[in-house]
């Protein structure tokens, strides 16, 4: 979700929890579009970002540091020049806008104490960092926008602010009864949409949340509610502007898998059946998400030729499987054509020529069959003609049940790769997947290409009791860690008719408690193909017990000795080691 008024609320008073007082030591701009602003406050330095980025606008506080470039551009200069060492008096958000106004005290060139506001306006394609005088008027910002840009507002030097038009949205903390009503149901469209049209702040998840909570269809016409509906439907809107008005704000960020679903700084019991990650900080919350939908997103664009091609083979593939199976399906009833034959060179010495079709008692069953015959041949010829089609369809059967075989097999390795790319974090996890593609024919290897160099190293967690657990990321991995860093005693863990990772726990030559195992089951279940689902069943077995079939694809295992639990996908407890 975009950072609407009620996460801009909870942002500012963590901003004056944090730096209300605080001294502006260094100014950057690492981008054409970004501040990095350094305030120390009660002897701690906070480091605050401020993107005005057309695609992703933020502000939080962060510890990462981004260097800004050698040469200062013009506005970071201008900022240096003026409230460098300069005092914040007050951070403030007007109404329920997504604008923050930072006050900031400052001493000029002649020592005089004068004031400026740097207004920061989170506003999708229109988000701007605007530098003002008191008096209101624009000194410089971060983006200049002329008429010729925008007929609504100019940002220039020497123009005016003024907050741009809210399409005369209601301000929510001061709506009553009366104008929601009116507002709301005057709107013929979704609930949800007349909601967020109709206040200032209010973003399309929070008019969602609202209408889980008051019980109503989201979806359905605003002036199709009754007068209790909409009376019970502002009720939940009033406790709602109160948690924003109390400074109630839960950071919390909500993830279905391993991907980050949304964020809120308000509890949204829409999301109840997804597993919520409390935050301690707004700017945590953000960082969080944003860091991980970034990862996501940059490994799910760089993994999308990869991916294409899977799926496209897999497709092949299963067309092929249903093709096959049909074919079989066809050879079932090949026996029959045996029988006829037998039953004919039995009993068909006394049938007279241009017989069409004769009765005789199946020996194997005890029941009388009905043999069509072809009145041309002899009994004899129709004998062979049966034992042909037997032959045949035995052929088919037998060379039809190696093919399916095959196929099972390709289809289950295209499915590994397939978790092994949605596993994936990084280029490096990319090189080593491409590289099982190329070496199976899938990917053509170009004339005189070296062959890359592997960097992606397997997941390393450590149990809660301090045992060492290792989970593969690709098949290529899962090989090496099961037959090569595995000993005998160490436990293995998988997913259960699954593709997924293998999970390996270092015993040590000791038995790990029961709860080093229930980790590593869970790490097993949330690196399968299964992690979404509610429950995971996971075998596990000493490695020893753990055999590679000859010729069998790299990752690929047999046992026959296991142990099974069934267990969550959860792994937020385990504690991951870096590399």
């Amino acid at each position: 979700m975009a950072l609407d008024g009620i996460v801009i609320s909870a942002m500012v008073q963590e901003l004056k929890s944090c730096i209300l007082g605080g001294r502006i030591s260094k100014i950057a701009q690492p981008e054409p579009d970004e501040l990095m602003l350094t305030i120390k406050n009660e002897r701690k330095n906070y480091r605050l970002l401020i993107s005005a980025g057309a695609s992703l606008p933020l502000i939080y506080f962060t510890e990462t540091n981004k260097p800004g470039p050698l040469t200062a551009p013009n506005f970071c200069m201008l900022l240096r020049k003026h409230i460098s060492g300069g005092k914040i008096l007050d951070v403030r958000q007007p109404g329920l806008e997504r604008i923050i106004h930072f006050d900031i005290e400052h001493l000029n060139e002649l020592g005089d104490v004068c004031q400026k506001t740097l207004t920061v306006e989170i506003m999708g394609k229109h988000s701007n960092i605007i530098f003002c005088s008191p008096d209101g008027t624009i000194i410089d910002s971060i983006k200049h926008i002329s008429s010729q840009v925008s007929s609504v507002r100019e940002v220039l030097p020497g123009r005016r602010y003024f907050i741009p038009d809210t399409q005369s949205k209601l301000d929510p903390f001061s709506v009553t009864l009366d104008a929601f009503t009116q507002a709301v149901s005057g709107k013929p469209m979704p609930l949800a949409k007349a909601i967020y049209t109709t206040f200032t702040g209010i973003s399309p998840l929070i008019a969602e949340e609202l209408c889980h909570r008051a019980s109503l269809e989201s979806a359905r016409s605003a002036n199709s509610f009754s007068e209790n509906e909409l009376l019970h439907l502002f009720r939940q809107f009033e406790l709602l502007i109160d948690s924003v008005k109390e400074h109630e704000f839960t950071p919390c960020i909500f993830t279905r898998g391993s991907e980050p679903v949304e964020f809120s700084v308000l509890p949204l019991t829409m999301y109840s059946d997804l597993p919520g990650t409390p935050c301690e900080s707004v700017s945590e919350m953000l960082e969080t998400y944003y860091a991980a939908k970034n990862t996501i997103t940059r490994i799910r664009q760089k993994s999308v030729d990869l991916r294409k091609i899977v799926q496209t083979s897999l497709d092949r593939e299963r067309k092929k499987y249903d093709l096959q199976q049909k074919q079989l399906k066809d050879t079932e009833k090949r026996d029959k054509y045996r029988v006829y034959g037998e039953l004919i060179n039995t009993y068909g010495y006394g049938l007279e020529p241009g017989v069409k079709k004769f009765t005789a008692l199946n020996y194997y069953t005890n029941e009388e069959v009905t043999i069509p015959l072809d009145e041309t041949l002899t009994p004899q010829e129709n004998a062979k003609k049966y034992f042909d089609k037997y032959s045949k369809q035995k052929r088919t059967y037998e060379h039809l049940s190696g093919l399916i075989h095959e196929t099972e097999d390709e289809i289950s390795h295209l499915e590994s790769i397939s978790t092994a790319l949605d596993i994936a974090l990084s280029e490096e996890d990319l090189v080593q997947i491409k590289e099982e593609l190329v070496q199976y024919g899938y990917i053509r290897r170009h004339a005189g290409a070296k062959r890359v160099k592997i960097t992606s190293k397997p997941f390393h967690y450590i149990s809660s009791d301090g045992f060492h657990i290792y989970v593969g990321k690709n098949n290529y991995q899962n090989e090496e860690l099961t037959f090569k860093f595995a000993t005998g005693n160490d436990w293995w863990f998988h997913a259960k008719g699954a593709p997924g990772s293998h999970v390996i726990v270092k015993a040590n030559n000791e038995m790990p408690p029961d709860s080093t195992f229930e980790e590593a089951a869970r790490l097993a279940a949330y690196y399968s193909k299964n992690r979404a689902a509610e429950k995971v069943e996971i075998d596990y077995v000493e490695k020893k017990h753990v055999k590679k079939v000859n010729g069998a694809k790299p990752g690929f295992v047999i046992y026959h000795t296991n142990y099974s639990m069934v267990i969550d996908s959860d792994i937020r407890g385990i504690k991951e080691v870096k590399a």
